[in-house]
């Protein structure tokens, strides 16, 4: 089998067999093992042992201890009521402005995501803890739901994010270290949460009935002094958290999996300070970790069997000739990596996309002249889009899944529109602005 012919049929079976519903993890080790008998004349042992080493790299990558940490760090901060204090001092403060409620909701977001890195804990949270408010204030629905279900997936990009911890732990590049991308992603994740804030207002203004502010009596019972100590008594505990994670990387002092580790007693910290610390809440975070770590690193197995059969079988030599070999300008082949990815993310899992497509796309971005920090980010970028878009956006599901009565899909899907419409804005931004990826890992690491 040639291997032009090896690649699309590869691809096309992994397509067909996703659609039929089976595991992710369990659908890319089947196909990789078809088509790695078929390319190696059925020589089981020979094949057998390329899965061997995949496994034996995969669990001695000291970096992929982080997942773990971060993960039980979400799952203890998602029950040590953060998010809670931060929401209820913001909806005093915020709440007397058109749209005031929404923002709060984008801030409390964009702080969560800064110490959590999952975004079903933010989505989940949010649809529990601001749905009723927004909805009792008169609050569109599918704005309301489209600005919890954007802001919440801002989890998935600023950093601590599991999705850097996996990309860096995929590529092994000094360029996409765990630290360069989650120095590379600060100013994304702001960028995209600013964007939020900016429609959400300027939405409010324009037609004052979308988003209603708190009464006037409601607003006045507290004091500017009284609001000021509220917010500043939320925010102190989460800052800290991030300090304690983020400093100690972007310093130096800490490699990313020993700053899970601070992260992660942080959070129990925070617990034991909320009064919310107790032997229930510690078997249930981690139950929790111990269930999704194991089903990244099934995904991770199976990914890294299927690109190892991919790319032995020359597949990927395939994918390069087409978008460099072909005489393709860089930009058509940035944007139709950009577009598969894109594509990839309405029907597959983020994890699976990183497995896929980075071991084939990187090289080809590094060969076409194309800055691997910048290319990779703009990859996180484009994957958060993956978490709104129909018909498999898992934060449509987490929100769906914990909001009032009177909310159905397509409230969903009409509230996510607009949001999704704003991160393809913001990666544009960062493609036409490079420096706003590669300022700060260059101002941290002198890269």
């Amino acid at each position: 089998m040639s291997p032009e012919v090896f690649t699309v049929a590869m691809f096309v079976t992994l397509i067909i067999v996703i659609t039929l519903g089976h595991p992710l993890a369990y659908t890319l080790m089947f196909v990789a093992m078809v088509f790695g008998l078929i390319e190696n004349g059925f020589n089981v042992p020979d094949l057998f042992n390329i899965f061997a080493n995949n496994c034996w790299g995969l669990f001695n990558n000291y970096t992929l201890m982080a997942v773990a940490l971060f993960i039980f760090m979400a799952q203890v901060l998602d029950r040590s009521r953060v998010a809670d204090k931060l929401f209820e001092s913001l909806y005093i403060v915020l709440g007397g402005i058109k749209g005031g409620l929404g923002l709060a909701v984008v801030i409390v977001c964009t702080i969560f995501a800064a110490t959590t890195g999952i975004i079903g804990a933010s989505v989940v949270a949010m649809g529990l803890l601001a749905t009723p408010a927004l909805m009792q204030k008169g609050y569109q629905k599918e704005l309301s739901a489209g600005i919890i279900c954007a802001a919440g997936t801002l989890g998935i990009l600023i950093p601590p994010s599991i999705m850097m911890v996996v990309y860096g732990g995929l590529t092994g590049l000094k360029e996409t270290s765990v630290g360069m991308l989650f120095a590379g992603s600060i100013l994304p994740g702001f960028l995209l949460s600013g964007l939020y804030l900016l429609y959400v207002s300027v939405r409010c203004n324009l037609n004052p009935k979308l988003g209603p502010t708190i009464s006037k009596e409601e607003a006045r019972k507290w004091s500017a002094k009284q609001k000021w100590g509220m917010t500043l008594t939320a925010l102190i505990p989460p800052m800290a958290l991030i300090l304690a994670v983020m400093g100690t990387i972007l310093a130096g002092i800490a490699t990313p999996t020993e700053a899970a580790a601070l992260g992660s007693t942080g959070a129990l910290l925070l617990a034991l300070f909320n009064r919310t610390l107790n032997w229930n809440v510690i078997k249930q975070a981690c139950y929790a970790t111990m269930k999704t770590t194991a089903m990244v690193m099934m995904l991770f197995i199976g990914g890294k069997f299927f690109a190892s059969v991919f790319l032995g079988a020359g597949g990927g030599d395939v994918v390069a000739d087409l978008l460099v070999g072909s005489g393709i300008n860089r930009w058509t082949s940035l944007v139709i990596m950009m577009g598969i990815v894109f594509i990839m993310g309405m029907f597959v899992d983020w994890v699976a996309i990183l497995l896929v497509t980075v071991p084939i796309f990187l090289p080809i971005a590094i060969e076409l002249g194309f800055d691997p920090l910048w290319f990779s980010l703009l990859m996180c970028v484009n994957l958060q889009t993956s978490f709104l878009t129909p018909p498999f956006g898992y934060a449509l599901f987490y929100f769906i899944g914990v909001a009032p009565e009177g909310y159905n899909m397509m409230h969903v899907y009409r509230g996510i529109v607009p949001f999704v419409f704003l991160q393809l804005i913001g990666l544009t931004i960062l493609v036409a602005f490079p420096e706003i990826i590669t300022w700060l890992p260059s101002v941290f690491f002198g890269n």
